[in-house]
């Protein structure tokens, strides 16, 4: 006679008990990445109708930009400990409504001073928002779904920044500047309700107390060093200032260095950096990405200053990037089980460095169509860059170390943007001089010194060993014994 039927085991991931969140989850956290990337750019080409209407000049208005991003970098750091304390669901949730509710405030704001504190609070929402979000895909996702997972997460990244201006300059012109907010509002609201029903609420039972004095040293750090960046973009205080502002930050993180090897559980886990597989794709696909971010800056400069093309049909071209990133999202999986990590970063370095050298062949008589097929080609190398460093950074670490990962990943992916930027600024200022406005020539000689950056962490990328991120990847090289990857992956 048989004995009692054994329950059947539950399966451990949310989207092997139903199949149906594989597609559910990563467009709710998709939802939350692509308004918080959107409204890191899409205020700049509405800043001249937005200072008329409050009475005030373009210049002071940048702090708008400034201060949403600096809530960013400061709140970041520590979003993983309340998603542990509190538990991802409900903070996430809570980070949509922040998120939202300073998107209203910041559309009926009727002066500058409440628009700057309503950008702050909508930094708020957004820094616990995307940390915690790429927390709940981690999650949620056996390691052989990661690709997947990582892909929702990195298109908004990818994508926020193309259209941000278009968009932008878009409801500016035939709506109202207003509205560059209000449209945060229904999907916020879709968000707040899909998460409460379908995202399961992780949380950490043991979680130790809160790092007040860690967190003030990396998060002012942290901000200053955003501070200073952004200075060197676009400048609001002296030279002298900006270097006294990004010397501070560095002896502040210095210092937060030092005191995090004497507290047991210190705002940002800097034992992260022992699995080789996060520190080669966070610090050395990283420096890819700084060099790959400051062409969709460049570029649309060079249309409109340099060959003279309308904000509009600059827009459009540059938006064409967006499907070369569509594009690649089905076709990783299979690069990477073919040929590795250590092959597709090193090979879309490679690329990405030629791409944005490239650049400087287009010129003002150049056919629309020829600048639309190079930048959708950029937007593939692109893409593949910065998915396949996403995914190799969370590829080996332990459940345990996630949350503390996705803030600390979290810090370094926006420093990458604003430190993309802030170089292809300051380069282009350089080799402009004097000039009151760049030649097209200004900008070429621009794009080939920017292209030297995505190569220098190649190096970086060698350190990876074939069996680093096999559970992700599949991939297996002939005649080489695959080992335990989470082990292996912690030593250098």
């Amino acid at each position: 006679m048989d004995g009692p039927a054994k329950p059947t085991e539950q399966p451990l991931f949310a989207t092997e008990r139903d199949p149906r969140l594989r597609l559910i989850i990563p467009s709710i956290v998709a939802i939350a990445f692509l308004m918080e990337q959107l409204d890191s750019t899409i205020l700049t080409t509405a800043i001249p109708s937005i200072a008329q209407s409050l009475d005030t000049t373009p210049v002071r208005l940048n702090l708008a930009i400034t201060t949403y991003i600096l809530t960013l970098a400061v709140f970041i750091p520590v979003s993983g400990w309340f998603a542990d304390r509190f538990g991802a669901r409900k903070i996430f949730a809570l980070a949509l409504f922040t998120f939202t509710l300073g998107s209203v405030l910041c559309g009926v704001a009727d002066n500058v001073g409440m628009l700057l504190a309503m950008r702050g609070l909508q930094g708020l929402g957004g820094a616990m928002m995307t940390p915690v979000g790429r927390l709940i895909l981690l999650r949620s996702f056996p390691r052989s779904g990661l690709i997947t997972a990582m892909t929702y997460m990195t298109l908004p990244a990818i994508i926020g920044p193309v259209i941000g201006p278009l968009l932008g300059g878009l409801l500016t012109t035939y709506a109202s500047w207003r509205w560059i907010f209000y449209v945060n509002v229904p999907f916020g609201l879709i968000g707040i309700f899909a998460a409460l029903r379908f995202v399961d609420d992780f949380r950490d039972e043991t979680v130790q107390r809160f790092d007040f004095p860690g967190f003030l040293m990396v998060g002012s750090g942290a901000a200053l060093l955003q501070f200073g960046l952004e200075n060197i973009g676009r400048p609001t205080i002296s030279t002298w200032a900006t270097a006294l502002v990004l010397a501070a930050s560095v002896l502040l993180l210095l210092a937060f260095g030092r005191y995090a090897r004497r507290v047991a559980a210190p705002a940002v886990d800097l034992t992260l950096f022992r699995y080789r597989s996060f520190w080669v794709g966070t610090l050395a696909g990283g420096l890819c990405r700084v060099g790959l971010n400051g062409a969709p800056f460049l570029l649309p400069l060079m249309l409109q200053v340099g060959f003279g093309m309308s904000p509009i049909t600059s827009g459009s071209l540059t938006f064409v990037g967006t499907f070369g990133a569509l594009l690649i999202r089905p076709l990783l999986s299979t690069f990477l089980r073919r040929f590795g990590f250590n092959a597709v970063l090193t090979g879309s370095a490679l690329l990405g460095s030629a791409a944005v050298a490239g650049f400087a062949l287009l010129r003002s008589d150049t056919p629309h169509w020829i600048i639309a097929v190079y930048v959708f080609l950029f937007g593939i190398i692109r893409s593949a860059q910065f998915m396949t460093s996403n995914t190799l950074s969370y590829a080996d670490l332990p459940g345990e170390k996630l949350s503390r990962a996705t803030s600390l990943g979290g810090v370094l992916q926006q420093l990458s943007v604003s430190l993309g930027v802030s170089i292809a600024a300051m380069v282009l200022s350089l080799v402009s001089g004097q000039a009151h406005a760049p030649t097209a020539d200004l900008f070429h000689w621009t794009f080939l010194l920017t292209a030297i950056i995505p190569l220098l962490p190649i190096p970086g990328f060698f350190f990876l060993r074939a069996e680093d991120g096999v559970q992700v990847s599949g991939y297996r090289r002939r005649g080489v014994r695959q080992l335990t990857p989470r082990l292996d992956a912690r030593r250098p």
